[in-house]
């Protein structure tokens, strides 16, 4: 049997959450669906993902895959008006030889890559699995505001995902449900008196639903990353410093100012851009968020979205690195080369330093900046443009540097 799939249902609308996409929302300074599809990224039984996308996000969602963050991400399909009409588009998108389909609400940002694993096992073994928790809780059976009776909660599971079934199995019972309408694949088989296994999940594993469940979430993966940088610190003795590498390029502009590591330069013309167009901010973003393994700058500020427009790029700078200690890890330096013809660049590098670094939060001695030029060559050489390309490094914070 070939290897799994991973179907990740987020066509959905957050009305009770009272946001329009609620897997595009931020966690701990990253969108929901980028913690769900870090772990199928990192489960080894997972070889492809497909993202299933609503019209109101699937554009946006189809800007985060592009960071190449997730490279077992095929495709980002449209959804449909049912849950179980979704999870089939994703189905079908998925390849033909695909042994195992596991599906998974991208509301469920807390999911592990073992549970991915689990349940794929559970599926080649019995031909469908679910990942559920035992009910811990008394449960009550209530009439017109009273209670009725007490439940017996012995055997009792509440259902989570990933769902996971062999995918010969799935277009079968799909193609056996005729208009019957469920909120879940396993429910399909239970209908049709096909058999499925539990997989053990976790408590922790919430399906973001309500305004409280983002509070919930947050704690949640900050106390995830912390116990994660205490094991790599137990490693060590210290923690494991990280690198990152950021790339920016612009074109010039008549009719904008020309705004270069965080100073106005005086000059003819600008740089074109959604922001102030600041290239030498924009690859030391890209750099910190990589190191820090947080994507780029285009997912946390994408270029379409009203908010940055004409944006103050030391603004970016500085969100970038509350987003890095948002990770767990305190930038340590930084080192950017700005690549262009003109304007002169060395007279204002000292204050390019003082505000760099005030932004990040480190001293202007942990700041390089550097100016070259292309030496006529290529766009920069015919004076169409300025590039720069940065380096960050990032520590755990709290270990030693």
């Amino acid at each position: 049997m070939s290897g799994a799939a991973a179907v990740i249902v987020a066509a959905g609308r957050g009305t009770r959450l009272g946001v329009p996409a609620k897997t595009m929302l931020p966690l701990l300074g990253r969108p929901m669906l980028a913690w769900t599809l870090d772990a199928a990224q990192a489960a080894d039984a997972i070889e492809s993902i497909v993202i299933v996308a609503g019209e109101h996000t699937q554009a946006e969602m189809t800007a985060l895959v592009a960071s190449g963050v997730w490279p077992k991400v095929t495709s980002v399909v449209p959804g449909g008006e049912r849950r179980q009409d979704s999870v089939l588009a994703g189905v079908l998108a998925t390849p033909n030889d695909a042994g195992v389909v596991a599906i998974h609400d991208g509301a469920r940002p807390l999911v592990t890559p073992n549970l991915w694993n689990a349940a794929v096992a559970a599926a080649r073994e019995s031909g469908a699995a679910i990942v559920a928790v035992p009910v811990s809780d008394t449960l009550k059976r209530v009439e017109g505001g009273r209670i009725a009776a007490t439940v017996d909660r012995s055997g009792i599971w509440g259902a989570q995902t990933p769902q996971a079934f062999r995918r010969d199995l799935l277009l079968d019972i799909f193609a056996r449900a005729g208009d019957r309408e469920v909120t879940d694949e396993a429910r399909l088989c239970e209908d049709l008196g096909v058999p499925v296994a539990i997989v053990p999940g976790l408590p922790e594993n919430l399906k973001v639903t309500h305004p409280g469940d983002v509070a919930v979430a947050d704690a949640l993966l900050a106390a995830r990353h912390a116990a994660a940088k205490d094991d790599r610190e137990g490693m060590t003795g210290m923690g494991w410093p990280r690198t990152g590498i950021g790339y920016d390029v612009h074109r010039f502009a008549e009719g904008r100012r020309m705004v270069l590591g965080g100073v106005e330069i005086p000059f003819d013309r600008g740089l074109e851009g959604h922001s102030d167009a600041d290239v030498a901010l924009h690859a030391i973003c890209d750099a910190l968020l990589g190191a820090a393994g947080l994507g780029d700058i285009g997912q946390h500020f994408p270029p379409g979205d009203v908010r940055f427009k004409d944006a103050d790029s030391l603004d970016l700078l500085r969100e970038s690195a509350r987003l890095v200690r948002g990770a767990g890890y305190e930038p340590v330096n930084v080192d950017v080369a700005i690549v262009a013809e003109a304007p002169k660049i060395g007279p204002h590098v000292p204050l390019m330093r003082e505000r760099i670094g005030a932004a990040i939060g480190i001293g202007a001695g942990a700041v390089g900046v550097k100016a070259t030029t292309n030496e006529g060559m290529g766009f920069v050489g015919r004076r169409e443009g300025i590039a720069a390309l940065a380096t960050a490094l990032v520590a755990p914070a709290g270990g030693g540097r």
